[in-house]
């Protein structure tokens, strides 16, 4: 399983939340306490939002911890909405284009879990991709296949509405091909404006994911808590959509709502 963090809000310098302090990001990729494998060492990626409306990308298959690269960027690069992300995989080759997050115009997205049954339905998953969408895939991952079908799906005009009949696509294929290994996923995704995130799993054993607003103008979401905090940390709910909105006094709401 993957760690991931989702700013948004105030610019801030991507560098404090993934290298500073005892369980940051860098340091969950050595240490977690919540996943299920302890070590996140299959590749590490920042994406931001910054001047131009498609956001930068940077995605190496390398350990996070040992990626000078990444060090550079994350103390460099300031940003009101970026993913971070170091990766565990659950099968798919450790190779660049299986590297978190995704991009897709001006579309970032992310994704910690694993589809139940994934490689016996990849091809059935792979219909509901428009043309568009089945070139722009690069990679072998589920988190892929799932980002392109939402774009499939009319991500553009309502991701609510495109996250829903994504799972759900999902759902239907594995119950017709009788898999009961479970879907489990938290996801990330944005457009440079708003953030949506997803806590989902069809056997209620969602991995982790914890928000934490103190400040009104920013939001932070993460696979777990970066410090020890707990009071500051709020658990999102099994199968729980929560969507950031930044209003003209910059101050971020949020919307939560139970997901299907």
């Amino acid at each position: 399983m993957c760690r991931w963090l989702a700013y948004f809000g105030t610019p801030r310098v991507i560098e404090s939340f993934v290298y500073e302090g005892d369980h940051s990001l860098s340091a969950q990729a050595l240490h977690s306490h919540k996943a299920k494998l302890g070590v996140q060492g299959d590749g590490g990626g920042l994406g931001w939002y910054s001047h131009l409306p498609e956001p930068g990308l940077y995605r190496n298959p390398g350990p996070a911890w040992s990626d000078p690269n990444l060090r550079e960027l994350s103390c460099h690069v300031t940003s009101h909405i970026f993913f971070a992300h170091v990766r565990a995989s659950t099968g798919a080759p450790n190779i660049f284009v299986n590297c978190h997050p995704f991009r897709y115009g001006k579309w970032l997205f992310m994704h910690n879990g694993q589809i139940g049954g994934f490689s016996q339905i990849k091809r059935r998953l792979q219909e509901h991709l428009t043309d568009v969408t089945y070139t722009a895939l690069q990679g072998s991952t589920d988190s892929e296949m799932l980002f392109m079908i939402m774009a499939s799906k009319g991500l553009e005009k309502c991701p609510k509405e495109a996250l829903r009949d994504t799972v759900s696509i999902v759902e239907e294929i594995r119950r017709s091909e009788g898999i009961e290994e479970p879907f489990r996923a938290t996801f990330a995704i944005s457009n440079g404006e708003q953030l949506w995130t997803l806590k989902w799993a069809s056997d209620a054993q969602a991995p982790s994911l914890f928000y934490r607003n103190n400040d009104p103008t920013s939001v932070l979401v993460v696979s777990e808590p970066l410090d020890k905090e707990s009071t500051s940390w709020i658990e999102i709910n099994e199968n729980s959509l929560l969507h950031f909105c930044k209003q003209a006094d910059g101050q971020i709401t949020e919307k939560v709502e139970r997901f299907l």
